[in-house]
Formats: structure tokens, C-alpha cells, sequence
């Protein structure tokens, strides 16, 4: 009956779509059969209004409650022509979109919608990795060492030494998920073995036959390892020996967007929805005063796969910064050279490409830029946008693994993001009045860093590997002292902090 009745008014007449259909969204599929696809919508909330909302608190509720009222009040046409079909969907409201599993003569007709924009795929993307270094690396530390020497590297000792360890401040990491009692992480995470409300949220609701932790988990489980290994590197701490994490006295909250690191775009929103406001256990009773201050995403969603239609997160993290949330990505792992000789645009994979995103870069521990690391501008929107803007060490680290173990060559601008996450706990527990202000903490962090350019010659668009900020290093190394030095300095000369920012308009890439 239900094709019957979608097929039937079809009958006699051609249809041309009002949205686009993106043809990958069935390539793959037989004739008649369904598959997940997005319906986004073209009206927008107007969040103009949060920039004005000092406290934080009260910012975040303004933004939450104003998306959901507009998507609510936006899709119910919709929703409810849906429910008449029984066709399988979810809402979402981080961005106007909703998730629904049809087949192509569905997404051809809700194509002709006036409210809809697009009709955008939802494949499956795989998580980027870093191939191993090949380069000989220098004698590891001793693990009876008090702390990781990436840790201190980026100035996070100094920080603790003065008393600010990131507490007060909420980390929330969405990746593979994390083992939650692991001896590195079960001190920093919310939850406990009776209750993981407002702790965790699993987004992985059709999980791969044979994935360990299944579909739906209840408490927090790693089906892959990098996300405990993430959370390590942004909070993990263990005592002497194992001081892993950047922001050991931060709080740790999750949610799994990946099934053994295959992301989909329906995914990735969904963390980034329970990350603003979290829920209990049933996903009931929303608390956006519970919400994450710092979320790290060390993935990212290239075109070729999940992301199709490459600005479908753009209104999502938009949004979460809107909220005064710090949004931190890996810039991805597609090389800085190729055969030795210097690339440029391989930041080209989406979030990390937003201007609204806080973008990693990998180095060696010597400030070397890792061969993997991406490099900017961004070329795929046509922006030239100067990405990234920080790096951080981020080969062969140490953090934590699943069965209470660690990871002792954890490689990637994945391990590198989460220490610029720690490093904005470590600022804000330092600098209260600082907390929700991402656009000043983005300019200290930047300001702080250590500058480094590139030795060979290099440009990239317009922008020279030998300048400050440069496509290759952003501003230069993270480091959590110099910032706060920074900080400290420009509250008896307030133009320290003068933003030497400034937008540049530059030829569109050939």
C-alpha cells in the first residue's frame, strides 16, 4: 500500500525535482530499495542574538531552545506527511535537516517541497588514519617519568603547577566511544557504574553485525580504540607514569558516532545535538546546563565519502560555537608532501575546513611538521581559508587503550586535537571570565603559540610557508603557557590583544 500510494500520483505526468537529489544516495542500492538519506531544509534559526547573552548558561539555553523550536515548528508539515507513510525518520535541529530511510521515488517526491532545500546522502564515511612514521624517532621517556613529553611540550605542567588542571570545565569527546574505567580516564568521567545519565550517548543505532559494543550501548564502550585514546590525550591521568592527558582535572562526557570508525553525517550531528544539551539515560529530560564546554573531534567526513554535500555540517558547528562551545578538529591526515616536495589544499575534508572550527595540525616533538598532516588553505569551498590554525605534537604518542592498557604509538592530527581541547580546559579554569568566549580563547591560543614556518620554499595561494600565520604550522605550535602569559600581559596593556586577524581575499584556487 505504501508504494502504491507514493507511487500513484506520479503517474502520467514527469516530475522535476524543486531540491537537488544527490545521485550517490541510491548508486549503490537495487531498484525499490531504501536507504538513509537527509532532507534538509531551507529555513534557518536566527541565532543572531546569542552574541549579546553574557552569561554563558543563558546563551547556551537560548541557542538549544531556539533550534528546537524552529525545527519543530519548521518540519512538522512534514514530519507529519512522514507519520502517514509510516516511513522510518529522525529530526534533527543542530542543522534543519531530518534523517529519513526511503527509497528514490520517496526522495523525489519530498524533493518538491517547497520548505525543502537539498535532499543530501548520509553514507558511511571511514575514519582517517595516519600511516606510521618512518622517520627514526628519539628514545622514549622512561614510563616511571612523571609526564608525557608531548604533555609538556605544549606548556600543560605550567598550568598545573599554578592549580589549573581544566576543573570546572566539562571535555566531551565524540569518536569510537572510550572505556570509561579505564585507570587513566575513570577519575574525569561524569558517570559511574550505576548511572551514565548526562554521561553518555551512544548515536550508533544500526551497528555492523559482530561490532563488540553493539547497537544503542547503555554505558560507554570503544569498538575501536581511538576514541579512548582521544580521551586520553585531552584528560587521561593515572598518577606518576601515566600522566597522558592535557587537562587532567577537566570532566569527561561522550558519545559514540562512529561504528568501528565509519561515521555518517546523521551520526556526527546527533553527538553534536546530545553534546549541547545532554540526557539521561532514555534520552529524556535534556540538560543544556550539563552540555560539553569543549568538544574534540579527531575525525572528519571527506566528500568522497560520507559528506557528499560538503557544507551539510557547516550550520552544525555554526550552531554549537554560536553556544560559546570550543569545537576542535584532527585537520586531517592527506599529507603535507608528497614524494618529499611540499603540498598545498589537502585541508579539504569537512569540519575541519570551517571557519567556525578549530583545526589541528600534527608535528614531531622536534616542531617538525608530520609528513601526514594536512595542509591549508581550503580550496574545496572555494574560501582559501587559512587552515589550520594550530598544531601540536602528534606522532607516536602515549595515551590510553581498551582492557586498561596504553597505546604506546597512538599517530595522527587525531592525537594532536585533543590537546588543544585540554589546553582551552586548562585556559578556562584559569581564566573564569573566558569560559563560552571562543573567538578570544582562539586569538590567545593563537597568539601564545610558538611561531614556525617552513624551511623550503612554499606558497599556497598567496600564502607564503615562510610568513606567520602560514598554511603549513596556522599560527604555530600549541602552547599552553605562552597563552596565558598572553592573557596575564593584556590585562594591564589591553593591546596585547589586539586581533592582527584579518580577513584576505585571495584568487579562487585554478
Amino acid at each position: 500500500m505504501f508504494l502504491i500510494w507514493i507511487v500513484a500520483p506520479m503517474l502520467g505526468r514527469a516530475l522535476t525535482p524543486t531540491a537537488p537529489v544527490d545521485g550517490r544516495i541510491f548508486q549503490d542500492v537495487p531498484p525499490g530499495a531504501t536507504a538513509s538519506f537527509l532532507v534538509v531544509l531551507k529555513d534557518r534559526a536566527d541565532l543572531s542574538g546569542a552574541a549579546a547573552i553574557a552569561d554563558r548558561g543563558e546563551r547556551r539555553r537560548f541557542v538549544y531552545e531556539t533550534l528546537r523550536a524552529h525545527a519543530d515548528a519548521a518540519q512538522a508539515p512534514l514530519r507529519a506527511r512522514l507519520d502517514r507513510a509510516g516511513v522510518a525518520y529522525r529530526p534533527h535541529f543542530l542543522v534543519n535537516m531530518i534523517q529519513v530511510v526511503g527509497d528514490a521515488a520517496l526522495a523525489s517526491e519530498l524533493s518538491q517541497r517547497a520548505e525543502v532545500k537539498a535532499i543530501a546522502a548520509d553514507r558511511p564515511a571511514a575514519l582517517s588514519r595516519a600511516q606510521p612514521p618512518t622517520r627514526q624517532l628519539a628514545p622514549r621517556l622512561l614510563i616511571t617519568d612523571v609526564i608525557e613529553p608531548n604533555v609538556a611540550k605544549v606548556g600543560a605542567p605550567a598550568l598545573w603547577d599554578l592549580g589549573y588542571k581544566g576543573q570546572g570545565i566539562v571535555v566531551g569527546v565524540a569518536d569510537t566511544g572510550f572505556q570509561w574505567d579505564h585507570p587513566a580516564l575513570i577519575g574525569r568521567y561524569r558517570g559511574s557504574a550505576s548511572s551514565h545519565d548526562y554521561a553518555w550517548h551512544d548515536a550508533i543505532h544500526d551497528a555492523a553485525a559482530g561490532n563488540p559494543c553493539g547497537s544503542d550501548a547503555p554505558a560507554p564502550c570503544d569498538d575501536d580504540a581511538h576514541g579512548t585514546g582521544t580521551a586520553g590525550l585531552a584528560v587521561g591521568d593515572a598518577g606518576p607514569g601515566n600522566r597522558i592527558g592535557v587537562a587532567p582535572g577537566a570532566t569527561l562526557i561522550g558519545c559514540r558516532n562512529m561504528d568501528r570508525g565509519t561515521g555518517t553525517p546523521a551520526r556526527y550531528t546527533e553527538c553534536f545535538e546530545w553534546m549541547l544539551a545532554p540526557t539521561d539515560s532514555h534520552g529524556q529530560n535534556p540538560r543544556p546546563d550539563l552540555g560539553a564546554d569543549v568538544i574534540n573531534d579527531s575525525w572528519s567526513c571527506p566528500p568522497s565519502e560520507g559528506c557528499t554535500d560538503p557544507d551539510v555540517l557547516e550550520s552544525v558547528v555554526t550552531s554549537v560555537r554560536a553556544a560559546g562551545i570550543a569545537v576542535v578538529f584532527a585537520a586531517g591526515n592527506e599529507g603535507s608532501e608528497l614524494a618529499g616536495v611540499p603540498q598545498c589544499f589537502t585541508v579539504d575534508e569537512p569540519p575541519a575546513i570551517y571557519q567556525a572550527a578549530i583545526s589541528v595540525g600534527a608535528t614531531w616533538l622536534d616542531d617538525a611538521i608530520a609528513s601526514f598532516s594536512s595542509v591549508g588553505p581550503v580550496s574545496l569551498d572555494g574560501s582559501n581559508r587559512l587552515k589550520p590554525d594550530l598544531v601540536a605534537p602528534g606522532v607516536s604518542l602515549r595515551t590510553a587503550a581498551p582492557s586498561n592498557g596504553y597505546a604506546e604509538s597512538f599517530t595522527g592530527t587525531s592525537g594532536a586535537a585533543p590537546e588543544v581541547s585540554g589546553a582551552i580546559a586548562l585556559l578556562w579554569s584559569a581564566e573564569p571570565g573566558l569560559v563560552g568566549d571562543v573567538d578570544r580563547t582562539l586569538l590567545v591560543l593563537e597568539l601564545g603559540a610558538v611561531p614556525l614556518t617552513l624551511v623550503q620554499p612554499l606558497s599556497c595561494a598567496g600564502y607564503s610557508g615562510g610568513d606567520v600565520p602560514n598554511p603549513v604550522f596556522g599560527w604555530g605550535r600549541l602552547d599552553a603557557k605562552g597563552a596565558l602569559d598572553r592573557l596575564i600581559d593584556s590585562r594591564s596593556a589591553p593591546s596585547l590583544l589586539n586581533d592582527p586577524r584579518t580577513p584576505r581575499v585571495v584568487p579562487t584556487r585554478p
